[in-house]
């Protein structure tokens, strides 16, 4: 009796930490995919960068330092590893997208240019998805450090090697500075 009973608690135990387990593995597998998301908006926005600093390179030719900075820190935001390097990377490339729009502002024939135009409409589009991307990942992110971080499951996350993911913080570049370009 005691030991069908001992018998019960260790695999009463065990189901327990399989099914512990394997919820910690899908919120796991959740924040990788989130953060996949915002990895491909973030392609997208390097990716219309260049187009950009060529529509305003057309008309603005001695502003080449705030265009060659602002390639340098595309630069180094497409190599960023973890999200908090992306961050870190985003905000300095956000200061020098808004330097590149101010450089745009003095210039009135480009803010008519409708290639400039559909540049900044693509690239606002492409932010307002980054946030949607970011509010689920930080979100995924809150659900799995909380799991690893909540008793009982910090009994199965810290054996396993479960670690807490970063946040990822971002401001857009076009929707807070220079209200609506569309």
């Amino acid at each position: 009796m005691i030991l069908e009973l001992l018998l019960l608690i260790v695999i009463g135990a065990l189901i327990w930490a399989v099914v512990i387990y394997n919820r910690l593995i899908n919120d796991k597998n959740r924040v990788l995919q989130a953060w996949s998301d915002i990895d491909v908006q973030l392609k997208r926005r390097h990716d219309l960068i260049p187009k950009l600093v060529e529509a305003v390179n057309a008309y603005a030719h001695y502003e080449r330092q705030t265009l060659d900075e602002i390639t340098r820190v595309r630069t180094a935001a497409d190599t960023a590893k973890s999200p908090s390097e992306h961050a870190s990377a985003e905000r300095a490339l956000n200061g020098q997208m808004q330097r590149l729009i101010a450089v745009a502002e003095a210039y009135p024939e480009l803010k008519a240019d409708t290639q400039y135009l559909e540049l900044l409409r693509q690239i606002t589009e492409v932010e307002e998805h980054i946030q949607y991307a970011r509010r689920f990942y930080n979100g995924s992110v809150k659900n799995l450090n909380v799991r690893i971080d909540s008793f009982p499951d910090l009994l199965v996350a810290q054996p396993f090697g479960f670690n807490k993911a970063d946040f990822f913080e971002f401001t857009p570049t076009l929707t807070t500075t220079s209200g609506n370009h569309t």
